[in-house]
């Protein structure tokens, strides 16, 4: 891995962090072959393989000729923990299994800040197992656990621009973030691979802000992205969990407040350890978060999502 240009096979290249790894990776000259359901229009340096993560045929075409895996794919929310052992945990088995098969050694992985907590949830269950299955691969592999990831195109934060548009922002009733913009992830994800130092580590990267963001403190700064000096409201415990009653009543399996969800945002710290950012020397973040979510906000607008 030490030439400049490679070529990388990236799951979830579809997705909100896989859009702007492609971005990044291509304009540092790599060439990717990527994953994908549906057909994609397309474009120079990107070879489109369809298939999905349960399709070995697939990702053994995906792998073949690559210098490096970049596992970006997997589910942030499901209906239960099996949904979330398919997508996550099965997934990455199959994705490293197909590594082995081709002889591809450097292997990249994003997993989560839930992983610390597999008992809070099963989405943390979930990556957790996920982070297990990389570590035992025989493979040389660096795992990031992002934080909270912002950005253009995200949309499981969109909501909370919205509740800013209007004045009032829902947030839980106590603990602390940290957030990262997806520019600054997928910088990162590139620096690894080279990086002979990062093999077999853990990173937990931030936007730099020491201690992380109380919910209020964060969504104060999306108020000023969207222009408005909007107010919080902390909604109780009881209210969250009743609020994922009524959100699986009415959406179902589509429910986006789910029991585990709320589980997850009742838990008072996600702020990245210290002790785990990657060293100055590889990788800073660039982007502060302040003009993150600006941007964000700005693309919003431009996709009609945000009045």
């Amino acid at each position: 891995m030490k030439n400049r240009h490679h070529t990388l096979a990236v799951t979830g290249g579809t997705g909100f962090v896989g859009r702007h790894l492609l971005d990044a990776a291509l304009a540092q000259g790599h060439h990717v072959r990527a994953l994908t359901r549906a057909p994609r229009p397309p474009r120079e340096g990107v070879a489109w393989v369809y298939g999905a993560l349960e399709k070995p045929a697939a990702l053994a075409e995906l792998v073949d000729g690559a210098d490096a895996v970049i596992h970006v794919a997997g589910l942030v929310n499901a209906p239960n923990r099996a949904g979330f052992a398919a997508g996550n945990v099965a997934g990455t088995l199959a994705v490293v299994d197909a590594a082995r098969a081709a002889g591809l050694r450097r292997f990249v992985h994003v997993s989560s800040l839930a992983a610390r907590e597999p008992q809070l949830s099963d989405y943390g269950w979930s990556k957790a197992r996920a982070e297990t299955i990389v570590a035992a691969s025989a493979l040389d592999w660096t795992m990031v656990r992002p934080p909270a990831v912002f950005g253009p195109g995200d949309t499981e934060i969109l909501e909370l621009f919205r509740a800013a548009r209007r004045g009032l922002v829902p947030v839980p009733p106590a603990g602390r973030l940290s957030v990262i913009a997806a520019q600054d992830l997928a910088r990162l994800l590139l620096a690894v691979l080279p990086d002979d130092d990062s093999q077999a580590a853990i990173y937990e990267p931030d936007d730099g802000r020491a201690g992380g963001w109380t919910h209020a403190e964060f969504a104060t700064a999306i108020g000023h992205a969207v222009g408005r000096r909007s107010r919080t409201q902390p909604v109780p415990a009881w209210a969250m969990h009743a609020g994922a009653w009524f959100d699986a009543a009415w959406r179902g399996r589509n429910a986006k407040l789910t029991r585990d969800r709320v589980r997850y945002f009742l838990h008072p710290d996600w702020v990245s350890d210290p002790v785990r950012r990657p060293p100055p020397r590889l990788w800073q973040a660039e982007v502060t978060t302040q003009d993150g979510l600006s941007v964000a906000a700005e693309s919003y607008r431009a996709d009609g999502l945000l009045a």
